[in-house]
């Protein structure tokens, strides 16, 4: 028989005990000294098997212990992403968010523009009101752009849509993952707003210091009006050295020329101390000219000599690239943007807007040497006719 494992030694004694004892065959003498040496070996056991329970718990502290997979603690956690904001037909138009609470504002704008932002801390801005963000109206023009355009479909994923009214949100949360509601005591901007009535003045105002706002926080814009078609990635057309590079309703040949007519609808500012002075000037300008929208102050203060004293360098973009029913961007292989600007009423937009995604359309299946050939241009402006804009 082998020897017993540890375990059993104590066990293995009181046998050896027993079989020695009592009834022992032994003469006395020797009996007694093997009484003696089973009680040592009993009384030795009795004080190994503690020690040994012990030194088996010590070596098993010590040894690394199999956690399973699904159980193990995570050392590294990323919180999970807010939930998507719900919004049914119940909800009416009542605004979830107070417009007294500017600090809760502050902190949703810069959530936004962090989850929107490229490596560099641009971001593409558009405005929305209730009137241009039904279903079929413009918003949906605007975004179906993006997926058409050259090198556009990308740059979704960097636009933050700005809703005047809670309509506006309602719809552009069910669109687009980044939406930001501007909130506006005491002032309805869901309606359409005829161009330079009272309410178009304020809502074009909110806007430029909302822009102020999003340079101070550190971060570039690329700003468009929702009635411009993005049909090619414009990055690559601006100028690099440019603090403030605007569109323009005509364009006079050379970037640096005051004498261009600017339009406040897309426009692409870095954020420095430049910018951001210019746009408080900008903004305070208004009570110097009342009456006129942004656009048209900044064609006048563009002439200020502290426009100058500024530093601001601003560079005027071309038409043959960044184009409008103003004045057409003429070659397709060259075309940006294009704005639907030099039209009144939305349902002209609208109806002009479709004309020139058809027409983009036609282009894109077009082969390559009728593209070059530039067979295709324009059918703009049909229902924004230009003179609806006589005096």
């Amino acid at each position: 028989m082998g020897r017993p494992p540890r375990t059993d030694l104590a066990q293995s004694s009181v046998t050896f005990l027993r079989r020695f004892s009592g009834n022992s065959p032994l003469r006395p003498s020797r009996a007694s000294a093997l009484r003696r040496v089973a009680a040592v070996l009993l009384l030795a056991a009795a004080v190994a098997l503690p020690c040994a329970v012990l030194y088996r718990a010590a070596v098993d502290a010590t040894a690394p212990v199999y956690i399973p997979r699904a159980r193990r603690p995570l050392l590294q956690w990323d919180p999970p992403p807010p939930p998507p904001v719900e919004v049914s037909a119940e909800d009416g138009d009542a605004d979830p968010f107070p417009t007294d609470d500017l600090d809760s504002e502050d902190l949703r704008l810069e959530l936004v523009l962090q989850e929107a932002s490229m490596d560099n801390k641009t971001v593409i801005l558009t405005t929305l009101n209730a009137a241009w963000a039904s279903p079929g109206s413009v918003i949906d023009l605007f975004i179906d752009s993006f997926h058409r355009g050259v090198g556009t479909s990308s740059l979704l994923r960097h636009l933050v849509i700005v809703a005047f009214d809670w309509k506006a949100y309602k719809r552009c949360v069910k669109i687009h993952p980044y939406c930001f509601a501007l909130t506006t005591e005491d002032v309805d901007f869901s309606e359409e707003k005829r161009f330079q009535t009272t309410g178009y003045l304020e809502m074009m105002w909110k806007r430029l210091d909302f822009l102020r706002l999003v340079l101070e926080k550190g971060y570039s814009f690329v700003f468009s009006d929702a009635d411009i078609m993005w049909f090619r990635n414009p990055f690559p057309f601006f100028y690099s050295e440019g603090d403030f590079q605007i569109a323009c309703d005509h364009y006079v040949g050379n970037a640096m020329d005051l004498r261009n007519v600017a339009n406040g609808g897309f426009n692409y500012v870095k954020s420095n101390d430049q910018s951001i002075e210019f746009y408080k000037f900008w903004y305070s300008s208004r009570f110097r000219y009342p009456g006129y929208h942004d656009q048209d102050v900044f064609n006048f203060i563009k002439h200020d000599p502290y426009t100058a004293d500024i530093g601001l360098t601003i560079k005027f973009l071309s038409t043959s690239y960044f184009g409008g029913i103003c004045e057409p961007s003429r070659d397709l292989n060259k075309v940006c943007t294009m704005h639907a600007n030099c039209c009144i009423g939305l349902q002209s937009k609208i109806h002009d807007l479709r004309i020139m995604m058809e027409d983009w359309r036609n282009y894109m299946s077009m082969p390559p040497s009728l593209k070059s050939f530039g067979a295709l241009s324009w059918r703009v402006p049909q229902n924004c006719s230009l003179s609806l804009l006589s005096p």
